[in-house]
């Protein structure tokens, strides 16, 4: 996530003033791990990343599970030497690496989860953000703030090729039906989804225009809607890949920047920053069926299908657990 032009200065200013190394600290809520950065900059940004890209297939869901009394447990920590400043996205191949874009440092970091070590360094990208990993194409996607989309051997993390996509690359995400690689790019009026075939390496002529920059947004499994968090417009917008029509829900809170779907429900979790709230919408509708007090400054939310939680991991270091009990009660 990028703040608009405007404001970036200001946001890199503050951010210049608190540079520190980062480690990871690991976190377990059985059966998976999380992880989270024990520098207090952009700490809970890398909190319940491996939550979900390594969480097991979702098991029967209860009608009232239960809240442990201890959500996260600390397990370990995973040293991140010479990683300096901003942390924005993160990614996993779902084998156990995880792919962590060290905007400050122009890095993405590659860790082996299992050895519990830093295995590689990709330097020499301009502000990483969004990063996504093709298990088809054994591929990895990052994206930088400078406007490019780049692309990597997901085995040796050569450089295949890099496309232009103007600006601000940001959220990437990959359809494995399709093969596809959404990106989320461009400030203002320029603001779009461009479509490359990750087969291919080949920006497709598919785009759908915004008319403002796109963070966080998520693709449907079963069907045809991409939905987005507009911020600039206090927007959430929904998009049919099939026709490219796109209807729009109007927020009453601002600065929506984090998502996540829970599509076999037909719920849309939206965390906003103005005020600090996890707001939850009917997919059919858009109507807001609740919206609750949550850690501030969020850039993430996590849904665990398995436990019916969603994790918010706030800007200042805490973490926000929701428990679903029963029909859209949190």
């Amino acid at each position: 996530m990028q703040p608009p032009k405007s404001d970036r200065a200001h946001r890199h200013r503050a951010i210049k003033g608190a540079v520190r190394e980062y480690s990871l600290t690991c976190l377990s809520r059985t059966p998976t791990t999380l992880i989270q950065t024990r520098s207090t900059t952009k700490r809970s940004r890398l909190a319940l990343a491996v939550f979900l890209a390594f969480a097991p297939p979702a098991s029967p869901q209860r009608a009232s599970p239960r809240v442990d009394a201890k959500a996260l447990v600390l397990t370990g920590a995973i040293p991140l030497p010479n990683v300096l400043g901003r942390i924005d996205h993160l990614g996993s191949d779902f084998k156990g690496r995880l792919f962590v874009s060290a905007l400050g440092s122009n890095s993405e970091e590659v860790l082996d989860l299992a050895a519990g070590i830093r295995a590689h360094s990709i330097s020499g990208i301009p502000k990483p953000q969004g990063v996504t990993y093709s298990p088809e194409a054994n591929q990895l996607f990052v994206g930088s703030d400078e406007g490019k989309l780049y692309i990597y051997d997901g085995t040796a993390l050569d450089l295949i090729t890099a496309l232009d996509c103007g600006d601000d690359v940001d959220n990437l995400r990959y359809d494995a039906a399709s093969k596809r690689v959404y990106v989320g790019y461009g400030d203002d009026e320029a603001g779009a989804i461009a479509v490359v075939d990750a087969t291919t390496n080949q920006r497709l002529p598919e785009e759908f225009k915004l008319r403002a920059h796109p963070e966080s947004f998520q693709l449907e499994k079963s069907g045809p809607n991409i939905y987005l968090n507009l911020p600039d417009l206090k927007q959430v917008a929904v998009i049919h890949r099939d026709t490219g029509k796109v209807s729009r829900w109007s927020l009453t809170l601002e600065s929506n920047f984090p998502m996540a779907l829970d599509e076999a429900n037909r719920r849309l979790f939206v965390v906003t920053h103005a005020p600090a709230r996890l707001a939850v919408f009917a997919t059919d509708s858009g109507r807001m069926i609740a919206a609750l007090p949550c850690a501030q400054n969020a850039d993430d939310v996590f849904f665990d299908a398995g436990h019916q939680r969603i994790y918010v991991p706030g800007g200042e270091g805490y973490i926000s657990v929701f428990q679903r009990n029963g029909a859209d009660h949190y």
